[in-house]
Formats: structure tokens, sequence, C-alpha cells
């Protein structure tokens, strides 16, 4: 089962120090380019979670976003009541000395140590995030495959297209062959001057072979072959489709270059549209 590079997965896990979230997009790339934004409870977290993306995800230039959104009744603060008694009676004993300072209560929960936030506990929370994490990948890696079936759908079409297209041409060829002696025949009938049977067919042998193109039409055969089988396949095909490809035109090149019928030159016109259709398909496949 062949994936698209193109796919979007997200999810959310509800911890005790907030609500993590957790987004993941990508469009193609030659290799895997992985960016990584996260908050700053979870930064020290972020080579693993490039390793584990890694694990999953071989190709694509992807967005990793994380953030944690903590509700405004959640960020409890508790006072140090112990610190503001002993300010107080510092306040209290220094007043005779100086009478002109005044010191509000506020002014008292600026000290330093007076007002404490709940901790938060950076392991259970990075196990909260990692664990968000593998679940969203799950989502992400079945994106891609859906994606990826209605890619291989839209190959395998076109593969099938190709298929009846060389099953034409190879039954042309025999057409094309007694045409082409049909016409040399003829001219060689108009020369003023009579020309040797035995060099005239040697000469229409050798001319003839020039033109054969069942070897580009049986190495076209075994491509689909291959192209079938790589679909089916479950590890990361991209490059090895690309490669395919590269040996499909090159023999749509040459069915054209051999061509002396407008009919096979038709045929490597579409053949090449057809492939030209699949590499659009291609550059999309991880």
């Amino acid at each position: 089962m062949i994936r698209s590079m193109t796919a979007y997965a997200g999810g959310e896990r509800v911890t005790p120090w907030g609500t993590l979230g957790c987004e993941m997009r990508s469009v193609n790339h030659r290799f895997l380019e992985v960016g990584v934004r996260l908050p700053e409870e979870l930064r020290a977290l972020e080579p693993q979670l490039r390793e584990r993306v890694a694990g999953r995800i071989s190709r694509g230039k992807l967005d990793l976003v994380m953030r944690l959104r903590v509700p405004e009744a959640a960020a409890s603060l508790n006072v140090n009541e112990a610190l503001v008694e002993q300010l107080g009676d510092l306040v209290l004993r220094l007043h005779s000395r100086f009478p002109g300072m005044r010191i509000g209560f506020t002014d008292l929960l600026q000290y330093p140590g007076v007002l404490r936030a709940d901790s938060t506990d950076a392991v259970a929370l990075q196990a909260e995030a990692m664990a968000l994490l593998d679940e969203v990948i799950d989502g992400f890696v079945l994106s891609r495959e859906r994606e990826g079936d209605k890619l291989a759908t839209a190959i395998s079409e076109r593969v099938d297209s190709i298929e009846r297209i060389a099953a034409d041409v190879r039954e042309l060829i025999p057409v094309i062959r007694d045409g082409q002696r049909a016409k040399l025949a003829a001219r060689l009938a108009d020369l003023p001057h009579p020309v040797d049977p035995g060099r005239a067919e040697q000469e229409l042998v050798m001319w003839l072979q020039k033109l054969d193109v069942d070897e580009e039409l049986d190495r076209l055969s075994s491509h689909i072959g291959e192209i079938r089988r790589v679909l089916k396949q479950r590890e990361p095909v991209g490059r090895r489709l690309d490669f395919l490809l590269q040996e499909f035109n090159r023999e749509s090149n040459t069915l054209g270059s051999k061509s002396v019928d407008s009919r096979t030159s038709n045929a490597s016109v579409e053949l090449k549209v057809l492939i030209d259709q699949i590499r659009e398909q291609v550059q999309n496949i991880e």
C-alpha cells in the first residue's frame, strides 16, 4: 500500500497541567524534513519527538506543532504564608526607625517567593506528550494511506491505458511492415533500371530491422508488470516508481524515433502524455 506525502492529522489530550494539542501536516519533498514548534514546557523533548517521527515517516516536508493550553481557573497560586508573616514582622520592627515607610499588602505579594504557581511534573507531561504524538502519527499514517489509495488507483488506470496502447502497437507492427514492403516494391518497380531482387530483399530486411520495436514493447510490458508489483508493496516506493518512469519514457522515446507510420507516432505521443500524468502522481508518493 503506497502512501501520499500530503497529509494532516491532529489531536488533543487532557492532562493535570492543561490540554495538550498536537498537529502534523506535510507536503512532498525529496527527503524527510521536520519542523518542530513546542511550548516552553516541552522544549527538552524535541530530539525524542524528531526520532519518533523519523521512525514512522520516511519522506516529506513535515510540520509538527504542540501546544499546551492552561485554563485560567487551573493556574492557581499558593501563598507562602510563613514568608508573609516574617515580612510583616520585619515591617513592624522597622516602622519606628523609618516612620515614613509605607508597605502595602500588594507590595508584600510581589516579594520573591511569596506567590508560587503550582509546579508542573515535567517527566509526566513529557510522557503525555509522547503518547499524544503516537496517536497523531497513527492518524497521520492512515491519512497518508487513504490518499495513497487514490494515487494508486489513478496510476493503475493510466498503466492499464499504457498496456492497451502497447498491445495495439504490437498488432500494428506486422501491418506496417507489410505496408513498408509494398511501398518499397512499388518504388523499385518505378526505377528505370532493374534492381537485383536479392540485393533489394537484403536492403529491405536491414531497413525493417532498424524499425523493429518488438524489444521496446517487451521491455515496456516488463515495466508494466514491475510497476503493478511495486504499487502493492507497503514500504516507501516513491523513488522506485520515479526510476521506473524513466524507463517507461525511454521506451516511449525509442518507439517514437523508430516510427514510420502516423499510428505508431500517435501512440508514442499518447504514451508520453500518460507517463507525464503518472509522474505528477508519483511526485507526491512517499
